[in-house]
């Protein structure tokens, strides 16, 4: 998914002269674009945090975990790259990171075949995940290999019909984060659904920025996502709702004394750390708030980007803070 990749220096501008050629292995590293991956990282790290602090941390599940979310964002990353060529949506005046199908620089069956690799090997991961979790892991498994290829796939692919930011918040948030509490301490915890909600929520801004910049192409291409919908005024808010429900949660769980973590009350103050990214959200949403447009956007990306990871790294802190102050640490 490419909304989740922040553009390197100059991306979106015209080129100066004929691009440098592109070996196989830089085409491959550009169709599973790296940059984007931050999604899956960031909420299985707040998942496995947040089972440490539940005092139920396995370190093999955790890993799986990690691999399959990857796997998937992978193989949803390469299957996207060919359906969105063969749907029209690829165009001349796409201002994103370069699709590989559509600069030719990969047919569409390789790619068609690396994805479907990608979701092969996610799925023999999973089996390993399924021992520890059961039936509710092999559901979440298989509903998340199907939706990476529905998302731009089928006769109603969900980014064309204004879902793909529910496919995010659900895949990338929600059940990431719950998912990966559950196989490491057998237990459904209601924290990780609102820590879920929270992580999620910034990746749905990177796609929401990525669909601001992409409007008036995607609504050319009859892609319309859920910013085509709102129309830009909408979207902008949007946009900042997002960014704000992505700290709002975990510090209402802190102020209304939601879950404590390993005994079921309130999460401690420690959290809280995470406040200190706000100041990275200002750039991004001034931008937003003030107007820009198309290549102007490209900015934002990589902006909402960093705070995505940082945001991740300081809820993580403030979690694993706590289970230790705990267990006596001080």
């Amino acid at each position: 998914m490419d909304h989740l990749a922040p553009p390197g220096p100059g991306a979106g501008l015209p080129a100066a002269g004929p691009p440098p050629p592109v070996g196989q292995a830089r085409a491959w590293l550009m169709a599973v674009r790296p940059r984007t991956l931050s999604a899956s990282l960031a909420p299985v790290a707040v998942g496995t945090a947040l089972a440490v602090a539940q005092g139920g941390f396995h370190g093999g599940a955790a890993l799986a975990a990690l691999l399959g979310a990857l796997l998937i964002q992978v193989g949803t990353n390469l299957a996207n790259d060919v359906l969105d060529f063969q749907k029209g949506a690829d165009t001349a005046e796409r201002l994103g990171p370069t699709r590989v199908v559509a600069s030719g620089l990969l047919s569409a069956r390789a790619v068609s075949l690396g994805a479907a690799a990608a979701f092969g090997a996610a799925l023999l991961v999973g089996l390993y995940l399924v021992s520890r979790g059961g039936l509710p892991i092999l559901v979440i498994g298989l509903a998340s290999l199907a939706c990476g290829y529905l998302y731009t796939g089928g006769p109603h692919p969900l980014a064309y019909r204004g879902l793909g930011d529910l496919f995010v918040l659900v895949f990338f948030g929600l059940i990431a984060v719950a998912g990966t509490v559950y196989v490491q301490t057998g237990r459904w915890s209601p924290a990780a659904l609102l820590l879920g909600l929270s992580v999620g929520a910034l990746s749905v801004a990177i796609l929401s920025a990525n669909n601001l910049r992409d409007r008036a192409t995607d609504a050319a291409a009859g892609k319309r996502t859920l910013i085509v919908r709102l129309g830009d005024g909408w979207g902008r808010r949007y946009f900042a709702f997002t960014v704000g429900l992505a700290f709002a949660l975990p510090a209402l769980m802190v102020l209304l004394g939601l879950w404590r973590p390993g005994s079921g009350g309130s999460l401690g103050p420690r959290v809280l750390l995470l406040l200190l990214a706000l100041p990275l959200a200002r750039a991004p949403l001034a931008r937003v708030r003030a107007g820009a447009a198309g290549r102007e956007l490209l900015p934002v990306l990589g902006q909402t980007a960093r705070l995505q990871l940082w945001h991740a790294a300081l809820l993580c802190t403030g979690l694993l803070w706590e289970a230790w102050s705990g267990r006596g640490g001080g």
